[in-house]
């Protein structure tokens, strides 16, 4: 019986010609009958890829080779093939998508230059326990993704997209802790190598990184440390725990109730999520992600 995961990854180093990578892993990936996401663009590579695991590791093997990734950093994850609908090879502009994010960092061949410090899980907890309320987390992801799940006290930005966190950090909201310790954390640690590099650039005076984000700290915690709740992933799954004891923190948006239960806003020009119970999930007109998209949503139908 073949076992499947998935693999997440990133990479940040200056890529000569990122068409050519693009080709080369979107061929690779074909070979191995992979599925998932890849990105890539001048700064390097981020991706998620599903498959068999004797393919991933020849996957992995083969990414490698490849001048500058050969200590490219791979989390593995509980999942399959079938949590993607295709294998998705892209070129972009930004490797992470903030806004004109080439006047914010520059990236060399060990990464993105004048990020924060990067700590491994237990240093996360060893600094907690030197500096303690001196030390603050700080979500890089988006405001959503924290409904569900967060580290203990965490700052949350008022973010829907990573384009929104400059006019978050250039507000005043944050200067009560721009003198403390602050640990930025996101999934898989990308999108904090560049928040880290903006926040310094705007006067948090000492800024670190969990090492491999989230997933990294959970495979060495469990829901047994300073992780509350559910982790939002941007597959099929929408969402994973790390124990069979994870707390529930969310909240449904109609009920109040508890939940970790994501579902598509049901018309079908909105993005948006619907964070809702499984009670409520059964009244169809609970299933927008405002009044507005229900209102629209009837206005076609007519």
């Amino acid at each position: 019986m073949y076992m499947q995961k998935i693999l997440l990854y990133y990479k940040f180093t200056p890529l000569a010609d990122p068409e050519a990578v693009k080709l080369w892993q979107k061929t690779l990936c074909d070979s191995l009958n992979l599925k998932g996401r890849i990105l890539i663009s001048h700064q390097g590579l981020n991706g998620t890829v599903g498959g068999e695991m004797d393919d991933l590791k020849r996957y992995i093997k083969e990414t490698k080779k490849l001048p500058g990734f050969h200590d490219i950093v791979f989390k593995w994850s509980d999942g399959s093939r079938d949590d993607f609908p295709r294998m998705s090879v892209k070129h972009r502009r930004e490797l992470v998508g903030f806004k004109n994010s080439d006047d914010e960092f520059e990236v060399d061949e060990n990464g993105v230059i004048g990020g924060g410090t990067h700590l491994k899980p237990k240093q996360v907890h060893e600094l907690i326990e030197k500096y303690g309320d001196d030390v603050v987390f700080f979500d890089g992801r988006n405001a959503h993704e924290a409904k569900i799940g967060k580290f203990k006290n965490a700052v949350v930005p008022n973010t829907n997209t990573s384009r929104d966190f400059i006019e978050e950090l250039e507000s005043d909201k944050y200067d009560d802790i721009k003198g403390k310790k602050v640990i930025t954390y996101c999934t898989g640690g990308i999108r904090c190598e560049v928040i880290s590099a903006m926040m310094k650039k705007r006067g948090f005076e000492d800024v670190y990184q969990i090492d491999g984000g989230i997933v990294k700290y959970g495979e060495a915690y469990g829901d047994d440390g300073l992780w509350e709740g559910s982790l939002r992933v941007f597959d099929d799954r929408m969402t994973v725990e790390f124990s069979d004891h994870a707390k529930t923190i969310g909240e449904c948006t109609h009920c109040g109730g508890k939940t970790s239960n994501f579902e598509n806003c049901a018309f079908a020009n909105c993005n948006d999520l619907v964070l809702i119970c499984e009670d409520c999930k059964t009244n169809p007109d609970l299933l927008f992600h405002t009044e507005a998209c229900r209102e629209k949503s009837l206005a076609i139908v007519k």
